[in-house]
């Protein structure tokens, strides 16, 4: 039996196509990148404090609609059947600037400026915000060469997880996160852990862990009444609890992938 591996495009031009309302989509999350990064840049420089305080704000929510962006551009691709290489190598090239420079750069000038804060931070401040640049970098570089039409498919197919944490959701966090800070007095010491979870997401950025992807819901699955009116509750409450409701989904998401990944090496081990 023959194993040769035949492309999935003709040429170039049909690699390259550029399909409108995906890659506007994609286009939508670079440009939320770009004004998080004016508005952190602005919020350092700005010399009224209030000022900058509602920059930053605006900062944290641009790069959460960036993410918006992103889930919706991959999710119109895949139920149009209009997913291209040129889509996948763009969407990355938008999350290295959305969801790689816009939250180290505000993370740095938030809370480990080189000026201000604990001394710790005031010397690897920059470090901690270049290894977490670094791997959301090699995060999506990895991503692209294993999802790549280019090479033959593994026998199982293309699974529908994430492999190490996605970076939509790293930026989500750290957004998240900086916007309770500065929401909610009470919590402005949680802003001390910040750089220790921004190196724990930046290493589970470039680990192996799967973290469960939209790919696997199906969206044409039946539901029954009481999950569906909890999903709308849950939802619903979300909304009136916005400033806090992303920062926990992100957390859990987080902590569901280390605990599902412990739990199957402990039963691995257990079988050994």
């Amino acid at each position: 039996m023959s194993n040769s591996f035949t492309p999935p495009y003709k040429n170039i031009t049909e690699a390259s196509r550029i399909y409108l309302l995906p890659n506007l989509f994609t286009a939508g999350n670079l440009f939320f990148g770009y004004l998080a990064i004016i508005n952190c840049i602005e919020a350092r420089y700005s010399m009224e404090n209030e000022v900058a305080h509602h920059l930053y704000i605006y900062a944290v929510w641009f790069i959460i609609f960036a993410c918006i962006c992103d889930v919706l551009d991959g999710l119109v691709a895949r139920l149009g059947g209009r997913e291209s290489l040129f889509g996948k190598e763009f969407d990355s090239i938008a999350d290295v600037v959305s969801f790689g420079v816009a939250p180290a750069l505000m993370v740095f000038f938030l809370i480990l400026p080189p000026t201000e804060g604990l001394p710790v931070f005031r010397q690897a401040g920059w470090l901690i915000g270049f290894i977490y640049l670094l791997c959301a970098g090699v995060r999506l570089a990895r991503f692209n060469v294993l999802t790549t039409p280019l090479l033959p498919k593994e026998k199982d197919g293309e699974s529908k997880a994430f492999q190490g944490f996605p970076t939509t959701a790293a930026a989500g966090t750290i957004a998240s996160l900086a916007l309770v800070i500065m929401r909610f007095d009470d919590l402005r010491w949680f802003s001390i852990l910040l750089p220790a979870l921004m190196l724990l997401i930046a290493w589970l950025m470039v680990s192996s862990i799967p973290y469960p992807s939209i790919k696997s819901i199906n969206w044409h699955a039946e539901a029954r009444m009481r999950p569906f009116v909890l999903v709308v509750a849950l939802v619903s409450v979300g909304f009136l609890f916005r400033e806090c409701a992303f920062a926990v989904f992100f957390l859990c998401y987080i902590f569901y992938g280390l605990w599902m990944h412990l739990k199957g090496y402990l039963s691995l081990k257990r079988g050994r």
